[in-house]
């Protein structure tokens, strides 16, 4: 199996680091009629779909969760955020196109392989694939063209105008449902199987059905490009769909939840749990298949990212109580508000006595190397492997699908459509919450009966959440926020939730009363020391200047909470940026052709048509 899996390795690097057969001029041995024979040429033909559409970084998305130093265009909005001439996800030819005529490559050449087995396993994994990329351009983009013909440069198709989000995504369901018929159903951590493409459709009709609420075309029609057609489907119809395919793969699929001795030691092992990983991104240090989580939680050169006091304060306490509860929450200490927390708050940051795996030393949190104070440890490896925190040399295995997500997918689904139970709580959201040993379990009752204000709050949460499972679904939101964070989801999540001003939100860091020397290990010794005046250097603590960016910036000025960002201007635009805009020279390009490829709303490139 070893010796499969390099060889497996070896070819989808080589595929990423060389030209794609369709992109060069074809050699006589590796023209169509030549090529496509047996399942060999099948597989190392679909490999770069792995390589090219999946996501090996989910960790490094910047949100109102976690932050940089440096703050992205997305995050900033406003003038920050522009039309660009070329790219921006959209390329003829090249991009995600470029991948999609591959797609449509190999499925108009598979009925050359005489394997018919094959035939259906590869046609279901490219279907697969072509809805997972698709899926990814409406997100993206909205209405987008549905294209499964493979094109060529005198095709009529090849500037086809944009088709309804609701012809694309019955295209996407057809494509997914092929899939879930054809795929093996065997564990493969790291290749896509039958509960692979469960996932994914119990993934992108929440998606779906939840924008769908949220965006509702008679409340919010600039996110529509074109009308929906009367009697598509409704949000209910896709919620409906989400749950049922979550529903299926919990009660007929492999998988469970992995029970670790560590919750750390979920993401930090080298190989991805068999048990929860439905589907993985397999790295490898000995063929240099890597990537960067270690170091980008432990180096001052990363833009030092950190999480924000928002999410810290979302947590909840062990027994299941609001944190923002507590008396005095707002100014607590560090060692203080670290206290009788959900376990999994230590696990993925930087809390009091945290020992690094691997090692016996107690360390405080790294200011140098966290923007708000409040150290990433979630995916960071064990001390003891070789190579620990070189940059880029990272090689844990990255999530694509967890079995923990189809668990909050169906929870949230139900929720949703409003059939959520507390035994379908007790198999989601409580089973995660067991788990990491937390006493406090979610009751339905209780949660719709006082909802958190917190997470009500426009200023903290989510003020466009009504109706009598109010309460219930910002508990399944929080219960999202921590379990998944780093994972990819928060940017999508707040798209689809139209809660794009949470990116308004402050992003503020821990708090500090003022200048003085402070415990972060909870041993009763300061760590570090925050001044003003002369420089003390006191080398055995680290020493932060007061009101200096290189040092530590407090909200209030001499107090408050850790704020590197407050001068600067952020702006979520709510009619313009739930879409990405489309390139300028894309549009260029279908006008020169006859075609009208409209720009996104609010949205201005210069051109007039």
């Amino acid at each position: 199996m070893k010796r499969q899996f390099i060889a497996l390795a070896a070819s989808i690097l080589c595929l990423a680091s060389c030209n794609s057969f369709l992109e060069r001029t074809p050699k006589s041995t590796m023209a169509p009629e030549n090529y496509f024979r047996d399942e060999t040429d099948l597989q190392l033909f679909s490999n770069s779909f792995y390589n090219n559409l999946l996501d090996k970084t989910p960790y490094n998305e910047q949100s109102d969760q976690l932050v940089y130093l440096n703050l992205s265009a997305v995050m900033r909005g406003g003038n920050n955020r522009t039309v660009p001439n070329s790219g921006g996800g959209w390329g003829n030819g090249s991009g995600a196109w470029g991948d999609l005529r591959k797609m449509n490559t190999l499925l108009e050449y598979i009925d050359r392989c005489e394997d018919e087995a094959a035939v259906l396993q590869y046609t279901a994994l490219t279907r697969f694939f072509r809805a997972y990329l698709y899926f990814t351009m409406v997100q993206r983009f909205g209405d987008v063209p549905w294209i499964d013909e493979q094109l060529q440069s005198d095709s009529e198709n090849l500037y086809r105008p944009r088709d309804s989000r609701e012809v694309v995504m019955g295209h996407m369901l057809e494509d997914i449902d092929y899939a879930i018929q054809h795929l093996p159903s065997a564990v493969s951590t790291y290749r896509v199987n039958r509960w692979t493409a469960l996932a994914l459709k119990a993934r992108f009709c929440l998606f779906e059905g939840t924008f769908r609420k949220y965006h509702s075309p008679d409340q919010y029609p600039k996110m529509y490009v074109e009308p929906l057609p009367t009697g598509g489907r409704t949000s209910q119809d896709y919620l409906k769909l989400a749950a049922d395919a979550a529903r299926e793969l919990i009660d007929n699929g492999p998988y469970k939840l992995a029970k670790v001795s560590d919750y750390r030691l979920l993401f930090a092992n080298v190989d991805a749990s068999k048990d929860e990983f439905i589907l993985a991104i397999k790295n490898d240090q000995s063929l240099q298949v890597c990537h960067n989580a270690t170091a980008f939680a432990m180096m001052p050169s990363q833009n030092k990212p950190g999480f924000t006091r928002k999410f810290i304060a979302g947590v909840l306490m062990n027994d299941g109580s609001r944190f923002t509860d507590q008396p005095g929450w707002e100014t607590m200490a560090f060692v203080q508000e670290m206290q009788s927390r959900d376990p999994r708050l230590k696990a993925i940051t930087v809390g009091d006595g945290h020992v690094w795996l691997g090692d016996e030393t107690v360390s405080a949190p790294d200011l140098v190397c966290a923007t708000t104070g409040y150290q990433v440890s979630k995916y960071v490896m064990d001390k003891t492997l070789p190579e620990w925190g070189r940059v880029d040399k990272s090689y844990n295995d990255m999530p694509v699908f967890r079995y923990a997500e189809v668990l909050l997918n169906y929870a949230e689904a139900k929720a949703e459509l409003g059939t959520l139970t507390q035994d379908d709580l007790d198999l989601t959201v409580n089973a995660l919450r067991s788990r990491v040993g937390m006493t406090g379990l979610l009751s339905l009752d209780e949660a719709n009966a006082s909802p958190d204000p917190y997470l009500a709050s426009a200023e903290t949460g989510y003020p466009n959440v009504s109706g009598a499972n109010q309460g219930v679904i910002l508990e399944i939101r929080r219960e999202r926020a921590i379990e998944l964070v780093m994972e990819g989801f928060r940017l999508s999540d707040l798209i689809r939730w139209r809660s794009g001003k949470c990116l308004e939100q402050p992003i503020w860091g821990a708090y500090f009363p003022g200048i003085g020397k402070y415990d972060l290990t909870g041993d009763g010794l300061p760590d570090i020391h925050i001044w003003t005046g002369v420089d003390p250097k006191d080398k055995d603590m680290a020493d932060f200047e007061l009101g200096t960016s290189t040092g530590i910036i407090l909200s209030d000025g001499v107090s408050g909470y850790i704020d590197r960002h407050q001068n600067i201007e952020r702006n979520f635009n709510e009619d313009r940026d739930y879409y990405y805009p489309i390139p300028t020279k894309e549009r260029q390009l279908y006008h020169d052709k006859g075609v009208d490829l409209k720009q996104n709303p609010g949205w201005v490139d210069g051109l007039s048509y």
